[in-house]
């Protein structure tokens, strides 16, 4: 434990509960002697609650014998607050009998003297219950502090992680004239589906993260494929097609979870619910379900993009095109969710325009 000065031992809160005037004014005048001058006097028991919720204590000093509600009911609407860090009570009573002391103790008491007291010891055991207290309160608040600095540090390291990733996805996206919006829309629509479909906050995240690389095999496409501007002879698509084996393998030897669902992302969001996709021809949920959804996610912005090659769709065009395909290339589970979230992916979508687009 910390040593703790005695200025700030001597700041400590202390409620001191009696019926008697007698006895309050008594302890008042003994800790007031000692330097404990921040005191609160109490004489009916029924405000014990309000004052320390009020201003919270140090230290509680407690008689047994009390009307309205005697020693063992204060004690009892103490522990129902549930404060994690409850002040000490020392219980001083007349009650001598072994039955009062075990009773007082197995309700939260730290401490328990019969009257009359020694003034030198009671003053002991105060100073003794205040130190702990004190020094809990000083560990709990760096505790505090130092929970938040890691907060902030794990939001600045997510943060930084975040913009690895993107810029990562765009090297790829760059190489054949998609946008660095794409991505970021992309992994917004995969992320809302994904929470659609009962993902946590903590997985949701991770697909946020994960999806963004999905096409990072394209860096590994020669540029007479990815950047021609027509349709591709056979052996161009299936050269094309190599991009997510590509993928697959720059992602893989990381076992993260970030990096095994980047390496699933990237390996299956063009394999279909049919089993008419590749790399493999995988079908149904034998399809990681992170696949199904960047699949959908990302043909329909794909659909909804306008590219160098192509005219942009339209909305309705491109939904058509969904619905048309439930069962076939998407899974009608994630179909599904994808319209459920709709709204949400169109206002993502409209953050993230195109610069060209907007234009």
């Amino acid at each position: 434990m910390a040593d703790l000065d005695d200025d700030y031992i001597k700041t400590g809160r202390i409620l001191v509960i009696d019926d008697e005037p007698a006895n309050l004014k008594l302890m008042d005048r003994m800790l007031r002697a000692q330097g404990y001058l921040n005191l609160q006097l109490i004489a009916d028991s029924r405000e014990v609650v309000t004052h320390y919720q009020e201003e919270g204590a140090s230290l509680i000093l407690l008689d047994i014998n009390m009307p309205h509600l005697d020693g063992f009911a204060v004690l009892e609407q103490l522990k129902a607050l549930n404060d994690p860090l409850l002040p000490p009570v020392i219980m001083l009573t007349a009650q001598s009998d072994r039955e009062f002391l075990l009773r007082a103790l197995s309700l939260g008491a730290r401490d328990y003297i019969t009257k009359p007291f020694d003034r030198a010891e009671l003053m002991m055991r105060v100073r003794n219950q205040l130190e702990v207290h004190l020094a809990q309160r000083l560990i709990q608040e760096q505790n505090t502090v130092l929970e938040e600095r890691v907060r902030q540090r794990t939001e600045e390291v997510s943060r930084t992680r975040l913009q690895v990733v993107r810029r990562l996805g765009l090297a790829a996206e760059y190489r054949d004239e998609e946008t660095g919006e794409h991505i970021l829309r992309m992994s917004q629509c995969c992320a809302l589906i994904a929470r659609e479909l009962g993902w946590d906050e903590a997985q949701c995240e991770l697909m946020l993260l994960a999806s963004p690389m999905h096409d990072i095999g394209k860096i590994g496409i020669p540029d007479r494929i990815l950047l021609k501007p027509g349709k591709f002879e056979p052996e161009e698509w299936e050269i094309m097609k190599t991009h997510v084996t590509i993928g697959a393998r720059m992602l893989e030897g990381d076992d993260s979870d970030l990096m095994r669902l980047a390496q699933d992302i990237a390996l299956t969001h063009h394999e279909k619910w049919d089993g008419t996709g590749y790399p493999h021809g995988t079908a149904g949920e034998a399809i990681p379900l992170s696949g199904r959804i960047a699949a959908i996610s990302d043909v329909f912005d794909a659909l909804t993009s306008p590219r160098p090659y192509k005219r942009a769709w339209s909305v309705d065009e491109a939904l058509t095109l969904i619905k048309e395909n439930r069962g076939k290339h998407f899974d009608p589970t994630v179909v599904e969710a994808f319209f459920n979230v709709l709204p949400d992916i169109l206002e993502v979508r409209e953050h993230y325009r195109d610069s060209n687009e907007a234009s």
